[in-house]
């Protein structure tokens, strides 16, 4: 249980509903993990603002409980359009690509909100480029279509969030813009060089790692060009030589989530979150919103971790390295009372979504 628990100082967790199963509050005392992802499930539907907001508090209180972490990642995916996970009235924002010229007033305001809810880390901004219009996933995510508005956009978006005093995470490294498949459904491929990485994918990302970002997300995607054996998730070429050596990204690497169908039976395997670890991952995600069977993939994950510091795979110094990133991490991590906005804030920011939408 000890080594079960080591793995929980990497992973990020998705609980099941507005409270906690028994399955939840197990899995929260015996591996502790060090955050928690939040999804629509996780909010009261057709209540009013008072009585779900209450309900949200509870289950935060009941998560610190079962942890019995002070200090928790609370990350929710949160970037206007399509990606928004809370009830109203917290802010719709429209898509990123519609907000790019307001992107720093639009992330202010849905720091603010972010913060009222107790949440401390968005995993936002995207950094990927609308280069495909045919891209089933990422499309009007992005900020733009050239590396230049992408990482202008990106930049004050994430400008906005840090001076809220919201965690932001840039996604999806090595860049998910030009791809025609989704990663939830299967595992795409680009067949790109690291020259044309370099000339438009890997813009933006330098760009927020130069804003100092703190966490990097990885794309499960595979680039044969670059490394012909593994998505970027698991690729030490793309983590380790790019990302932390080539851009010197010295923060938290993590991965997009585990459960999805890209990496999930990859990930099942005996020694993948050795090749994870190994690659340059700091932090793993699995959100249990996607695969019904995830909690006992969860537990698996964080066996297979233990086996493999047991017979070697895993160097204890590389696991001792990222986990001292993230408590690095936790350190500048805010910690946030829930609280109710009053109606004039609400109202201000529902008056900015809609002048994004009509510039």
């Amino acid at each position: 249980m000890k080594d079960l628990q080591k793995f929980g100082n990497h992973l990020i967790f998705g609980v099941s509903g507005t409270t906690l199963s028994d399955d939840d509050k197990r899995a929260l005392n015996e591996l502790k993990p060090v955050g928690v992802i939040f999804f629509t499930k996780n909010f009261l539907d057709g209540v009013p603002y008072p009585v779900w907001l209450k309900g949200f508090e509870n289950l935060l209180k009941q998560i610190r409980e079962y942890t019995e972490r002070e200090t928790l990642l609370a990350s929710i995916d949160h970037e206007g359009g399509r990606v928004v996970r809370t009830p109203f009235p917290i802010t719709r924002f429209p898509c990123a690509y519609l907000v790019k010229s307001q992107a720093y007033e639009v992330a202010k305001a849905t720091a603010l909100e972010l913060k009222s809810l107790g949440i401390n880390l968005s995993f936002s901004p995207v950094a990927d480029i609308f280069s495909n219009p045919q891209n089933p996933i990422i499309g009007p995510r992005a900020f733009g279509i050239t590396p230049k508005t992408a990482s202008q956009s990106a930049r004050e978006y994430y400008r906005g969030l840090r001076e809220e005093g919201i965690l932001g995470c840039a996604k999806h490294f090595p860049g998910h813009g030009d791809t025609s498949t989704d990663s939830h459904l299967e595992l795409p491929i680009l067949n790109l060089s690291l020259e044309d990485l370099r000339n438009r994918e890997l813009i933006p990302f330098q760009t927020l790692i130069q804003a100092q970002i703190p966490l990097i997300m990885t794309a499960h995607i595979l680039f044969p060009q670059i490394d012909p054996e593994v998505p970027a998730t698991l690729s030490t070429t793309i983590l380790n030589h790019i990302l932390r050596q080539e851009l010197n990204f010295q923060g938290v690497i993590v991965s997009d989530d585990l459960d999805m169908k890209a990496v999930a039976d990859m990930f099942m395997r005996p020694g993948t979150v050795a090749r994870a670890f190994n690659a340059g991952c700091d932090l793993f995600i699995v959100s249990r919103n996607i695969n019904s069977s995830s909690l006992e993939r969860t537990y698996k994950i964080a066996e297979d971790f233990a086996n493999c510091l047991s017979n070697g795979s895993l160097n204890e110094e590389i696991v001792e390295s990222a986990r001292e990133r993230v408590e690095s991490l936790l350190k500048i991590t805010p910690q946030y009372p829930v609280y109710q906005l009053e109606k004039e804030v609400l109202v201000n920011h529902a008056e900015l979504a809609i002048t994004c939408c009509l510039e």
